[in-house]
């Protein structure tokens, strides 16, 4: 008899039968003596659109809401359904006796393999690998240590409720929008709230009101002074004619030094990564979208196998992992890397509070280098600056802390107080490892000196070179980019309207609104559904998404909800809370926003009116701006045809080197620049193709490909299979 292993994608299948010595290739599984190894796609198996439930539902109809399913029903998801029948002929072969899900670990990733099992009726035994990297060594380990699928079935229950609630909640509350106002609107309990955050962020900044601020800096032997205000012990103040007096009466004086304290201090290395944290650093570094991140650190873990998990919450290490960082150190000791892995991995590692933890993990580790080898070579530029940043933070992480010495020195000028603080490193520690060559730590930056200071003495009295006023003005909150909105949504307490404790504490505790996994989809949806755009690398909420939060009921506006579902579903993954008794109240709670919506008597107004009529229909279309470029689409949902105006692409301008966005169709198309520099496609071509025949990064033929195109993912992820059957354009 032989034992079934379902991974979640085809390169985890085909990494686990290699080792588990499977040899016999077909092309939907992988066969050993011992195991057959199949794989999913993401999710073969979805929820039933609302028009299997019956044929009033199949139009989009204000009288037949609320949609609330008794039986529900499951649905093969066409593009990938020959895979989901060669696993469920699989299953069904008489010498397999027992299911291994070996699909990622973690609610979805359990609703994945669990939802094949239950569309194709299976009822043999199964059991559960659970890892957290996709090396030989971690496989072999896992299987070493198979658990009893049983083990896993309450946290099944979490991830269908979760699930059904989404596709209750999310599928009315659309269509009962839609419907209601004849327009395009989808809403949902995490894309909405994120879109009231950035909202509100727009509000705060126009709101703010920039006040002036002065100060006073003298210099001393090259030494900047600053004027410490005796009442208010700040350096700054918002009288400008008492600054004025001051540099008129301190003008000709001298310094006399007061007071000298040096303290030796020390400087730790920032936590280790999860996946939200390094989708912000890379965003504000090199400009990565969130998804576009997420993505690459899958080839890292799929395919390169050079990291672990990257859907992980968590920036700490359990205890077991602690003998397989050296391991880890030698794998990764090449090319920049080399010196530093080395050298720590002669020294003894001892676990540290500072990055093991385990009641700081949940269901992965913080992301870190796995013990397969290294080869930098077959990466891809933005591969590298993935994994540079990832083995960076590890090495930082397991090395000395920074030593400094903390210098404050304290003069007195006239009657006023000056100080001056500068800090000198001693020993540079892990801020070895962010050498000048490349890039800096983000998090927690300390200023260093970077000369040595000159000597003063307590009591002597000092010539001041120049004294001058300091002026500013405060500044208003940042519009969000990618990485900070990504931050927001892990931490959305200071946009809870209740500010209810127990509601705060989970969403902490639980990770904000949406997960790792989702994030990335959920603001893609925003951008594709045009009620977010980019403005440079900034996000600015469109006047749709405006009128869409004064539309959505109250409830579905804030992250409270996020995080009293999180409540119950993290009780009902623990055997304490009852499934169906959530699933009641969820559709009780979709009847009252259901409601809500048909009695409303507010009106949605397109605002960006084209006069160009669409060519399948005769309606005049909507002009937007898309994530990649400007685009036309029609008005009408049902129709859906759209047509891209100008696309931003990768081409640089010869005059200013911005890149350039592409116009126009066929032989017409020309590049235009912010700047006015205007460049007719073949003009282009010609240009680059004199400059460099040989140079096929920077082929036209990249700038014509779609700009967003990410590397490929997971054919069916859910949120976004769920999303395109909206029909939400």
């Amino acid at each position: 008899m032989k034992h079934l292993v379902i991974a979640e994608k085809p390169s985890v299948g085909r990494d686990i039968a290699r080792v588990l010595h499977c040899a016999q290739k077909k092309s939907s599984y992988i066969e050993g003596d011992q195991y057959i190894v199949t794989w999913a796609m993401g999710h073969l198996v979805s929820l039933a659109d609302p028009e299997a439930y019956g044929d009033s539902y199949k139009s989009w109809n204000l009288e037949t809401l609320p949609m609330l399913p008794q039986n529900w029903k499951l649905t093969i998801i066409r593009q990938t359904s020959k895979q989901y029948h060669c696993i469920k002929e699989l299953l069904y072969r008489k010498d397999v006796s027992d299911i291994i899900i070996a699909t990622d670990a973690g609610r979805e990733g359990e609703l994945v393999a669990r939802w094949i099992l239950d569309k194709a009726g299976c009822k043999k035994p199964v059991q559960r690998l659970w890892i957290s990297s996709v090396t030989d060594k971690a496989i072999k380990e896992g299987f070493s240590h198979l658990k009893p699928g049983a083990a896993y079935q309450d946290l099944y229950k979490a991830a269908v409720a979760r699930a059904k609630a989404d596709w209750v909640v999310g599928i009315n509350a659309t269509r009962a929008l839609t419907c209601r106002h004849n327009a395009q609107l989808s809403c949902g309990r995490v894309q909405t709230p994120t879109l009231s955050m950035i909202a509100a962020r727009e509000q705060e900044i126009r709101a703010f009101q920039p006040v002036s601020y002065y100060g006073l800096k003298a210099t001393v032997n090259g030494i900047t002074f600053s004027w410490i205000d005796k009442d208010s012990s700040s350096s700054r103040s918002y009288d400008q004619k008492k600054i004025q007096s001051l540099y008129n009466t301190l003008s000709q004086k001298s310094m006399t030094i007061s007071n000298i304290q040096k303290r030796a201090k020390k400087s730790f290395s920032p936590l280790l990564y999860d996946l939200t944290t390094l989708q912000k650093e890379a965003n504000q570094r090199y400009g990565f979208s969130a998804k576009q991140t997420l993505n690459i650190m899958q080839r890292l873990y799929e395919t390169h196998k050079v990291l672990t998990y990257p859907r992980t919450d968590s920036r700490y290490l359990t205890l077991d992992i602690v003998d397989t960082l050296k391991e880890r150190l030698q794998a990764c000791a090449v090319g920049p890397y080399r010196k530093f892995a080395r050298r720590l991995s002669m020294q003894k590692i001892q676990s540290s509070p500072s990055f093991v933890n385990d009641t700081k993990v949940s269901d992965h580790h913080a992301i870190i280098p796995t013990e397969q080898y290294v080869s930098l070579e077959q990466m891809t530029t933005d591969e590298r600056k993935i994994y540079d940043l990832v083995v960076r933070r590890f090495l930082a992480i397991l090395s000395p802390a920074c030593e400094y010495e903390e210098i404050s020195i304290e003069a007195t000028l006239g009657c006023e107080h000056f100080i001056s603080k500068n800090n000198v490193i001693t020993n540079y520690g892990w801020k070895e490892i962010y050498d000048t060559s490349s890039q800096d730590s983000c998090e927690g930056e300390i200023l260093f000196c970077n000369s040595k200071l000159p000597s003063f003495e307590v009591g002597s009295t000092l010539c001041v070179s120049s004294l001058s006023i300091s002026e500013g003005k405060t500044k208003p909150p940042s519009y969000f980019t990618e990485g900070t909105l990504i931050a927001a949504m892990e931490n959305p307490i200071k946009y809870m309207q209740d500010k209810d404790r127990h509601l705060a504490k989970t969403l902490g505790e639980t990770g904000g609104i949406g997960t790792v996994a989702t994030r990335a989809d959920i603001i893609d949806k925003l951008f594709h559904s045009f009620l977010m755009e980019k403005k440079g690398n900034e996000i600015h909420i469109t006047s749709k998404g405006k009128q869409l939060l004064e539309l959505v009921p109250k409830d579905l506006k804030t992250p409270e909800l996020t995080a009293y579902w999180e409540q119950r579903l993290i009780g009902i993954s623990k055997g304490k809370e009852s499934d169906t008794a959530f699933l009641s109240e969820i559709e009780s709670y979709t009847k009252k926003i259901v409601q809500e919506i048909k009695s409303s008597s507010s009106q949605f107004r397109h605002e960006n009116m084209s006069r160009t009529k669409c060519p399948q229909c005769g309606k005049h279309m909507l002009e937007v701006n898309g994530k990649h470029g400007k685009l036309l689409v029609c008005q009408d949902r049902e129709c859906g045809y759209r047509e891209t105006l100008s696309r931003h692409t990768n081409a640089r301008c010869p005059i200013c080197h911005k890149k350039m966005d592409l116009i126009g169709k066929g032989d017409s198309q020309r590049f235009i620049c912010s700047c006015g520099h205007k460049e007719k496609l073949s003009v282009f071509q010609a240009r680059k193709s004199n400059r460099s025949k040989g140079a096929s990064k920077k082929d036209v033929n990249q700038y014509l490909k779609q700009q967003a195109k990410e590397a490929s993912t997971p054919i069916n992820n859910a949120f976004a299979d769920a999303f395109s059957k909206l029909s939400l354009e």
